[in-house]
């Protein structure tokens, strides 16, 4: 068989391999031993190398081979032919490097016995460095394979001392070998720390006690290079939700990143754009109730005041940033704690909210400024979670009725019905506005005040998204629950409304045709 494909002409090989790779549906572990029986893997691999410039066998066999490794019965075969993944890591070619990497996962993944042999065939091949080169010098897709066999690699207890060495100065430690590769290189470096980071607490632990988070920190200070320093801000934004979820990471984003946060939304002289994704990492992290565990009310208070101030500089500007800092504050305002910071500062942040929700000619700047208002009225809070302490609520009453003074409205309830009288995304965020708005006897009152906001939220025809319908489904249900646990109930001027309500929670979200019978029609024949 060896024989065969040492031949020029390897079209059998090309044909059936295509024929595997594009097999629709999965292959079972008989599949695979049936084709690998006629087409050994040795000379499959070798014939990457000596026959790649053959049109199409390239790509095939990859699609191919990878197809193989993802069997239970092609894995077992890897650890006999692992010297073929680490030739394939050394590859020129992209894709070859890439199933390397994923050879090397498949065969980590599937390793039923997590024991030292494992580990020790990955040292004796040297598999850790080469999978580190194609991190930093492999393409995307290449990057993103190593960083993934790296993380399986992570699984095995024994593996702590070749991807986390004690030695300092050993060459593949994080840190030197972030230290010498290019800009890319070390944003690639630290996407692999944080998703090591959110694989485990005892990971977290070496990773925090090693100090590697500092290097995330140190990019993001880097003023010399914009994209650096954007690409380190998005992987923070992208990972902030793991981060808070295991304690190093709350208590590193507590230490250093809020301060860091700070400075960029503070610093008028750097990119909007970094500010930009520093406020959305601010609402992000403190959108958390468990991060109050570990950052102290000052800190909180002062990263809060740092997006009022720059709210206030960009108060006459429709941007891109002010919405931002709206959207921000918003998911500040979604825990309970950053919605009473908010609401109890001074002046209240959360006026800027409150004042841009009822601004009809805001656009965006309405729109994500209504969003952000739900949020801390507590529409996507439990039940028990809408109400804040007597402070922020008379914070945010006043706040309401101030803004409806100085309006054409003049009251609440005209505010709220001018919303759910635009367009629909509007009226959808208007929606969440009152579900967690009217769990407040004062704008419970308001609402019943207002026959046209009942009529709108009890109507099925109003919306034709689903979305929509549901967001005002839910709307009337929070209507009908306040209004059903209040002494407006025994009112008997609003008997009316409380059926209307209580007719529109029993029909559902969705319109709901009524059946009708067929009916005989009687009618005087026509003559001629």
């Amino acid at each position: 068989m060896d024989e065969e494909f040492s031949l020029d002409d390897p079209t059998q090989l090309l044909d059936s391999a295509s024929d595997f790779a594009h097999y629709p549906g999965s292959l079972n572990d008989a599949a695979v031993k049936d084709f690998l029986d006629r087409f050994p893997l040795p000379p499959s691999c070798s014939a990457l190398q000596t026959n790649s410039d053959v049109p199409g066998l390239e790509n095939t066999l990859v699609a191919c081979l990878e197809r193989v490794f993802k069997t239970k019965y092609g894995a077992s075969l890897i650890p006999q032919y692992m010297t073929f993944a680490q030739v394939g890591l050394k590859a020129d070619s992209q894709i070859v490097r890439c199933l390397s990497c994923k050879t090397v996962s498949s065969f980590l993944k599937n390793f039923d016995d997590k024991s030292i042999y494992a580990i020790k065939l990955i040292i004796d091949c040297d598999i850790y460095p080469l999978l580190l080169d194609c991190l930093l010098n492999g393409d995307e897709q290449v990057a993103t394979a190593a960083i993934d066999a790296i993380k399986n690699l992570a699984q095995f207890p024994e593996a702590m001392g070749i991807i986390f060495p004690s030695n300092i100065n050993e060459a593949t430690h994080l840190g030197n070998v972030a230290s010498r590769c290019s800009s890319l290189g070390r944003v690639r470096v630290l996407s692999l720390i944080v998703k090591l980071f959110s694989i485990s607490s005892s990971i977290a632990s070496v990773i925090y006690n090693s100090n590697l988070l500092s290097l995330l920190e140190a990019e993001i200070k880097n003023s010399n290079d914009t994209l650096v320093t954007l690409s380190a801000l998005e992987l923070l934004y992208e990972t902030v939700m793991q981060l808070t979820e295991v304690q190093h990471g709350a208590e590193f984003l507590a230490r250093t990143t809020l301060q860091l946060l700070h400075s960029i939304i503070s610093n008028s002289s750097m990119e909007s754009i970094l500010r930009s994704r520093a406020l959305m990492i601010s609402g992000r992290l403190l959108s958390k109730e468990n991060i109050y565990m570990f950052v102290d009310e000052p800190s909180a208070k002062s990263l809060i005041s740092a997006i009022d101030v720059r709210l206030g500089l960009l108060d006459s500007q429709d941007t891109d940033e002010r919405e931002s800092a709206l959207e921000a504050l918003g998911g500040i305002g979604s825990s309970i704690q950053g919605a009473v910071l908010l609401l109890t500062s001074f002046p209240p942040a959360a006026r800027h909210i409150v004042h841009a929700a009822f601004d009809r000619q805001g656009g965006g700047k309405q729109l994500a400024a209504l969003h952000a208002l739900g949020n801390i009225v507590g529409e996507n809070r439990p039940e028990d979670g809408v109400i804040l302490n007597g402070d922020a609520e008379e914070s945010l009453r006043r706040l309401v009725y101030e803004v409806a003074s100085e309006s054409s409205k003049l009251t609440p309830s005209g505010l709220l019905l001018s919303v759910l009288q635009q367009a629909a995304e509007f009226r959808l965020a208007g929606y969440r506005v009152i579900t967690g708005l009217v769990a407040r006897v004062w704008c419970l009152m308001e609402i019943c005040s207002k026959p046209e906001i009942i009529n709108i939220v009890t109507d099925p025809t109003a919306e034709t998204t689903k979305i929509a319908m549901e967001a005002r489904y839910n709307c009337c249900k929070a209507i009908h629950r306040s209004f059903m646990s209040s002494k407006l109930v025994s009112d008997p001027a609003l008997s009316g409304i409380a059926g209307k309500l209580q007719e529109a929670v029993q029909r559902g979200p969705y319109l709901v045709r009524k059946h009708t019978e067929a009916t005989p029609v009687v009618m005087t024949a026509e003559r001629f």
